[in-house]
């Protein structure tokens, strides 16, 4: 596929630049949206348009002004808003506005699941820390409490006792622009990542993949995913139909999903929140080499309105996961030669860092040194690629 027609891309970080990368192989001229700052998609985009992602009449005015084919993103949900409102009054392919807004805020999210059946942890809604220990006791710990408009693992912890909560409310209003705020039954079990794709109603993609996660003492975060996940068919025809409901009850379509879940031993679903958009953290990069779907290039074709070519044949086992530092620290040096003998067809490294740059250890997933992706569902062998890799940079503590 070659064309010249435009295709509007919603954020230049490190979870865009393949994206942009791909629309620029298929011909596409890019017109890149985010706000001023040293990100990597600037320097591969046609054109640049300075906005923030979340300005939803500003994007929509530009995408107009440009006449667009298309509008996109990948491993954020703080622009879906704007998609779904500019596909929906220049009537483009993608999630529609009212879909967007019930993935985008997750005490919509969670009314939306309750109504249409979908296997949830009870919750409730609440505006104020009183409202919050209320909720948390006739809940019973553990729970979580969450910012309902923040996307990753920002603004939501675990609180084990009642003395903890308003510390967790305090926490979720910090990262909130919103004024209220979900509490709900803490979900045990394996958690572990789901990622589909939905066109015209139908359920073309539906990959669950293991999850890798980094701990802190509030939260857990996504460092990286194993596909496909080794699961029985019964459990396989579960997971699907919880994520056919999840579509019904957010009315998401011709777009990709990315769901959160959790399975217990029994084989037990909850699905906890889901994203209107695929998932980040080598995501996009493993559906392609585990299916041979180039996914990077499959939802660019949706969001031009073509249908995308998903048919999964057979699934090879391929882990991705981040470079993290392990320390906040200054990039003194890397041996660019001594990692790139690293690479091979089942070894793909990349790295977003140079000589000066400053690190900082894990707070969230942008906080990475780089990612690798590697042909093989062993955890301690990634964790080996990991360690040679960081022999090779030299690291100077802050």
């Amino acid at each position: 596929m070659s064309d010249t027609r435009s295709l509007m891309i919603l954020g230049a970080g490190i979870y865009q630049l393949p994206l942009i990368r791909a629309a620029k192989h298929m011909g596409l001229h890019t017109i890149v949206v985010s706000i001023p700052g040293p990100y990597p998609g600037f320097a591969e985009a046609d054109e640049i348009c300075y906005l923030d992602t979340r300005d939803e009449e500003g994007i929509l005015k530009e995408a107009r002004l440009h006449q667009v084919s298309g509008i996109l993103t990948t491993g954020t949900d703080v622009a879906m808003r704007s998609i779904g409102r500019t596909c929906d009054e220049l009537g483009l392919s993608g999630i529609s506005y009212a879909a967007a807004q019930r993935l985008t805020d997750k005490a919509r999210m969670k009314t939306a699941f309750k109504s249409a059946g979908v296997s949830s942890s009870d919750f409730y809604i609440v505006y104020n820390e009183a409202e919050a220990l209320e909720a948390a006791n006739k809940l019973g710990y553990p729970v979580m409490i969450k910012a309902t408009d923040s996307s990753g693992s920002r603004g939501i912890s675990r609180i084990d006792l009642a003395a903890d909560v308003l510390r967790g409310f305090s926490y979720a209003q910090a990262a909130s622009h919103a004024n209220h705020f979900i509490v709900e039954k803490f979900a045990r079990g394996t958690e572990i990542g789901l990622d589909a794709f939905v066109w015209d109603g139908q359920l073309k993609l539906c990959l669950p993949h293991t999850k890798h996660v980094y701990k802190t003492d509030k939260v857990t975060i996504p460092i990286g995913h194993s596909f496909p996940y080794p699961c029985s068919d019964t459990l396989n025809k579960k997971l699907r139909a919880e994520i056919e409901k999840l579509i019904r009850a957010s009315g998401a379509n011709n777009c990709a999903l990315n769901a959160d879940i959790f399975v217990n031993g029994n084989e037990q679903i909850s699905v906890i929140e889901a994203g209107g958009r695929c998932g980040a953290t080598t995501i996009p990069e493993l559906i392609t080499h585990s299916t041979g779907v180039s996914y990077y290039q499959e939802m660019i074709r949706a969001a031009l309105g073509e249908e995308p070519h998903m048919d999964v044949f057979a699934m090879v086992p391929w882990t991705g996961m981040l470079i993290c530092a392990p320390k906040n620290a200054r990039v003194t040096a890397i041996d660019d030669a001594a990692i790139a003998a690293l690479q091979s067809d089942e070894l793909d490294i990349s790295l977003d860092i140079k000589p000066g740059d400053t690190i900082s250890v894990m707070r969230d997933g942008t906080d990475r040194i780089g990612q690798i992706i590697a042909k093989t569902d062993s955890v301690p062998l990634m964790h080996q690629h990991i360690d040679q890799i960081l022999r090779y940079i030299q690291l100077s503590e802050l």
